[in-house]
């Protein structure tokens, strides 16, 4: 197995593949103020194992389009939405978040929790507005700094893993930057990323291990998931996830 297969076997059974609630994304779904008396079109990019899309099916009697580029996570998708019984609502679409197939204003929210970062804040927003009718939602989590000034061991860590991580302010400059309104924006208390999202896979290691014979791809796998679990209890007030709710005018 390659990397990519072995955190796919990791993470596929995990309710989330990154930091995230319930709860917040209810609190995101009230920041966009979406119309609830019509059934509105979603696409929700980067879905995982389909936590936000399951939830957005059923708390607005949505038509989401599910996409991720890995069929695993698809699968796994399938079956919970039948669970929950609102397959009939969700299409999961394999396919990549750089070359959607989507006409011009085929969507009236464009949703993306903990992903974006997989082609860049930047390009992923200018990218996904043609997607938007006028009048549309974006609804995005970003990793971002929470405050100007911050330890150099994790300013390290983040330059190297991902450079465009940035403050908020910053965040919110690119997006009016590319034509679009912001109308909301929170950071993902701890307990998305410990309770919902670390703890779990830490419970996770040993099985995994055990199905990989403890073999050094493995072993080095869990090795990079404690050091990044062990930076944010040690860090967590200086980084974390911002949730970015912006709408699209319909110019630029």
């Amino acid at each position: 197995m390659d990397d990519i297969e072995l955190l796919v076997d990791l993470h596929r059974s995990a309710d989330r593949q990154g930091p995230g609630g319930d709860a917040e994304t209810r609190r995101a779904l009230e920041l966009a103020g979406l119309d609830r008396s019509r059934r509105l079109k979603i696409a929700d990019i980067g879905c995982g194992t389909g936590a936000a899309s399951i939830l957005l099916a059923r708390e607005l009697d949505a038509e989401v389009t599910a996409v991720d580029f890995l069929p695993a996570f698809l699968d796994t998708l399938r079956a919970r939405a039948h669970e929950h019984g609102v397959a009939e609502r969700i299409t999961p679409l394999h396919a990549s978040m750089e070359a959607l197939p989507f006409a011009a204003g085929a969507f009236d929210v464009i949703w993306s929790e903990g992903a974006v970062y997989n082609m860049g804040f930047e390009a992923g927003i200018s990218a996904w507005r043609q997607f938007l009718r006028p009048g549309g939602m974006l609804v995005v989590s970003e990793i971002t700094w929470l405050g100007a000034q911050r330890p150099a061991e994790i300013q390290a860590h983040w330059a190297s893993e991902y450079p465009q991580i940035n403050v908020a302010s910053a965040k919110i400059g690119i997006l009016e930057q590319h034509g679009y309104s912001p109308r909301g924006y929170f950071v993902l208390p701890p307990h998305c990323w410990l309770e919902n999202y670390y703890r779990p896979m830490q419970d996770r290691f040993d099985a995994f291990l055990a199905r990989h014979g403890h073999g050094d791809q493995a072993t080095a796998i869990v090795a990079a998931e404690q050091h990044e679990i062990r930076l944010y209890e040690r860090y967590q007030d200086h980084y974390g996830y911002g949730v970015y709710v912006a709408q699209w005018p319909g110019v630029g």
